[in-house]
Parts: C-alpha cells; sequence; structure tokens
C-alpha cells in the first residue's frame, strides 16, 4: 500500500506506483483544482507541494504532479490548492491575486496559488527575487505578468516580519495555511510506513523526463522506484573534493552553502537549467543516464573532469571518468541491474575558475540548441589546466578532449582562444534539426566558446576581440 497524508486526509492505496500523482488526485480523489496543462511539467497548472519530514520538522517543495509517479509520495505529506484553503475567507495567496486583478479564466490560478504557498513555507529568505524564482514554472496565458508580479509582491510585503516556524503558528494567524498543518507533523510521525517492496521494472528517480516521454508505458508496467533510497542522497565536500548521491536534486546543489561558495554563479547557472518545481524533483542521476546530448547537468559535470561511482544489485561497485561513460546515441556504459551511486570531482581552486552557458529559444527554462561549460587553471597567464564540455553538437554530451589538450601550456590571448576555437569546430559534428539548422549549431558552438573568455576575464576580452579575427 502506499500510505501518506493528502491535504488533512490519511491516504492508503493499492493503485500501480507508476500512475501519475495528478491522475490519483484528479481522478482518484476528485481533487480537480489541480489542472491539467502540459503534462510535460512545463506550465506548472499541475503543481502541488509535497511535504517531508526531516528530524521532526517538514519540509516543503512544489512539484509539477503530471509527471510525478505515485508511489513516490509514500510517507509524505501532499497539499493541493484545495488543501490551502481557509474556512469562510480566501487565504494570503489567494487575497493577493484578487487584489492584483492576477487572474481572468482562472485557469493556472491554483498552480500560482499553490507556489505562492509553497514560497511562504520555504525555508528560502523572504524577498522578492525569491518569491519569483517560486513561480518560475507556472504559466499564465491570459492575465498578464505585471498583475502576478504584483501580487508575489504583495505576498512578500507580508511575510516581512515572518521568521521560520516550524509549527506553522505565524502563518496560520496570518492566513497563509489552515490550521491543520499544526498536526501534520505528528500525524507523519504516527504513519506506519516501511519501504515498499517493489517488482523487477524501470528504474526511476524524480521522473522528469521519463515521464515526459514515456507517461502510458510507465502508468501501465512495473516501475522500481529508487527516489527513497537514502544511501544514493547527500553532497559531502571532503579534501577539496565534492561528492553528490545520484538521487540528489539540483535544487540541493542550489541550497548547498558551501558548494555555493566554490562556485559564485552556481544559482545563476542553475537558473537557465529548469524551474524550481524540476529542480525540485530531477536527479542527477537520471540526468546522466538519460544521455541526452544536451543535458544541461551532465555538460556541467562534464566539465569538472567528474568521476561516476556505479553499483549493482550485490553492492559491488566501480568506477569511470565520466567522459567515457558515454558510447553512442543514448548507448552509455551501465550494465544491466547496475545503478549510478555517486558523482565526484574536484572543486575549484583559487588558481581555476568555472563557467556554464546556454542558448534556446527561451532564455530560462527550455531545451538548450547548444550548451557548454568550461573549468580551466591559469598560471602566469597560461593555460594549466582545461576541461571543456559541449551539448547539441554530437550524438553524445561532447567532452572536448583535443580542444581542452590544444590549450595547455598556451598563452590567454585572442589568438589562443580563436585557434582553439577552430580545433573544437573540428570535434564536432552537429546536425539539423528542430532546435536550428547544423550551420547555427556551429557558430553557437563558437560563439559560447568566447563568451567563456568574455564572462570570466570581462576586462581583458571583448567579443569583438575574437569576432574580428575569428
Amino acid at each position: 500500500m502506499i500510505t501518506f497524508i493528502l491535504n488533512n486526509k490519511t491516504i492508503s492505496t493499492s493503485e500501480h506506483s507508476g500512475m501519475t500523482l495528478l491522475d490519483f488526485v484528479r481522478y482518484e480523489q476528485r481533487l480537480t483544482g489541480t489542472k491539467i496543462g502540459c503534462r510535460e511539467g512545463d506550465c506548472g497548472a499541475c503543481t502541488v507541494l509535497v511535504g517531508t519530514l526531516e528530524n521532526d520538522h517538514i519540509d516543503y517543495q512544489s512539484i509539477t504532479s503530471c509527471i510525478s509517479p505515485l508511489g513516490n509520495v509514500h510517507g509524505k505529506h501532499i497539499v493541493t490548492v484545495e488543501g490551502t484553503n481557509l474556512q469562510n475567507k480566501l487565504t494570503t495567496a489567494q487575497e493577493a491575486m484578487k487584489a492584483n486583478y492576477a487572474t481572468q479564466c482562472g485557469f493556472c490560478t491554483p498552480g500560482f496559488v499553490v507556489a505562492l504557498t509553497g514560497f511562504a513555507l520555504s525555508n528560502s529568505e523572504k524577498n522578492y527575487t525569491n518569491a519569483l524564482n517560486a513561480i518560475s514554472g507556472n504559466i499564465c496565458r491570459c492575465t498578464g505578468y505585471k498583475a502576478i508580479e504584483k501580487a508575489t509582491q504583495q505576498m512578500v510585503e507580508t511575510l516581512k516580519n515572518y521568521k521560520t516556524d516550524s509549527d506553522f503558528n505565524w502563518l496560520i494567524e496570518n492566513g497563509f495555511i489552515p490550521d491543520y498543518f499544526k498536526t501534520i507533523t505528528k500525524r507523519l510521525q504516527d504513519l506506519e510506513v516501511k519501504d515498499k517492496e517493489q517488482s523487477e521494472g524501470k528504474f526511476v528517480s524524480g521522473g522528469t523526463d521519463l515521464y515526459v516521454q514515456q507517461a502510458d508505458y510507465l502508468t501501465d508496467n512495473p516501475v522500481h522506484l529508487i527516489a527513497r533510497k537514502n544511501f544514493l542522497k547527500g553532497i559531502s565536500i571532503e579534501n577539496g573534493i565534492c561528492t553528490i548521491g545520484t538521487n540528489s536534486t539540483v535544487s540541493d546543489l542550489w541550497n548547498h552553502q558551501e558548494v555555493n561558495t566554490y562556485f559564485p554563479n552556481l544559482k545563476k547557472h542553475l537558473k537557465l537549467v529548469s524551474s524550481e518545481q524540476i529542480r525540485n524533483m530531477a536527479s542527477f542521476g537520471g540526468n546522466l543516464v538519460n544521455a541526452s546530448p544536451i543535458g544541461d547537468m551532465t555538460i556541467f559535470f562534464l566539465a569538472l573532469n567528474s568521476d561516476i561511482e556505479i553499483m549493482d544489485y550485490n553492492g559491488n561497485e566501480r568506477s569511470l571518468p565520466l567522459k567515457k561513460f558515454y558510447h553512442g546515441y543514448k548507448n552509455f556504459d551501465l550494465k544491466e541491474g547496475e545503478l549510478l551511486k555517486a558523482i565526484r570531482f574536484k572543486l575549484p581552486s583559487n588558481g581555476s575558475i568555472f563557467n556554464f552557458e546556454k542558448v534556446c529559444k527561451r532564455t530560462h527554462l527550455d531545451i538548450a540548441s547548444v550548451n557548454s561549460a568550461i573549468h580551466m587553471s591559469v598560471d602566469n597567464n597560461n593555460f594549466t589546466e582545461t576541461h571543456i564540455s559541449i551539448g547539441g553538437v554530437a550524438a553524445i554530451p561532447k567532452y572536448l578532449h583535443n580542444t581542452s589538450q590544444f590549450l595547455i601550456g598556451k598563452s590567454l590571448s585572442p589568438e589562443t582562444i580563436i585557434k582553439a576555437s577552430k580545433v573544437l569546430q573540428d570535434e564536432i559534428s552537429p546536425i539539423s534539426d528542430v532546435r536550428g539548422s547544423s550551420d547555427y549549431k556551429r557558430l553557437l558552438a563558437r560563439q559560447l566558446f568566447f563568451a567563456h573568455f568574455t564572462t570570466l576575464f570581462p576586462e581583458t576580452f571583448t567579443i569583438n576581440d575574437f569576432i574580428e579575427h575569428a
């Protein structure tokens, strides 16, 4: 049985673990405020909150229920828009949307309300930037975003006096959530939750890409859910080496304070990857084994010259460089019954720097046409170590062996970088598809390569230094 709390109701169900949470909420529980929009996690109309009990505290995060397997909510608190409602009056989020005329047809409104409620419940600093991040995955087709932004600002103003309260008393007293939230911690503690026996089936963690591609198949066939496997979670730093469990999410990296000190632009980079709802769900292991030639986090980790740890059912482990993992399109070095366990890489030091660039049809939250990352060390104006990756220009996420090696020992100059860009062109083999022609992708590859240097050395290089001589 899958056991969890849905709003204020304890649920035990024998429904298939691979069923989407959205379909269970709407069709089995008749909570139709959670809308069906894109079924790809892009529009936010199906946003719900997931509360996870951690050390007598519940951590709430927003997710898109359309691509989340039902089995992943085992032992958790799920909040739909109906579960945010107060008796006889609007919640603070609902009132802000109303007062600022931030809704017209209303289809998207429940998702915005839930996301804003999740922001109020979160541990993030209650400022306008974080509030906008919280609704970054919610699309409105008819109201216009200025009214919604004003509603968001009103929420932030109301939250100015809020101090994190594990009992939710302040949020209840100020109309953000109903009072039943005070009972949830104890009720989750009292749930008799055991890890479910799982039949052999397709491994699924967050499901953010698999459920876009194979939702019908996963709903009707056995799945092996691994999101609850704690030994695959966690981010640790020891002796300058960062180890990330493959069940860790993009949000785990986003929120890791120490990692952010090594990557000052980390949140800027991760904001290009996906919305907050997807960052809360998407696992790094899933991103790597999806083997997309334009997987953002794969490109990120390739440039860090990462190693990956692989384990099998019997606990046997092996390690290999990520750049040797991919053999061909969707073809990689993973045997039957094996799982990715961890990603390990050397953190940037005082003498090394990292950058990530991406071009897509939308600036944010879109699939890349071409993406690229670089990690390099420069000493006395000479390259001493260089690792460059690029996506969208080959059948696999591409580590640029020749270009990286070419730069070693050479001076940091426009001439060197232009010559390296020509080596890069010989290493890539883009094809024309819906995201651009092969010629366009070659141009993007060159421009993103140049952009690494104009971004990292703005006082030394401008784009014109390269374009005029390229």
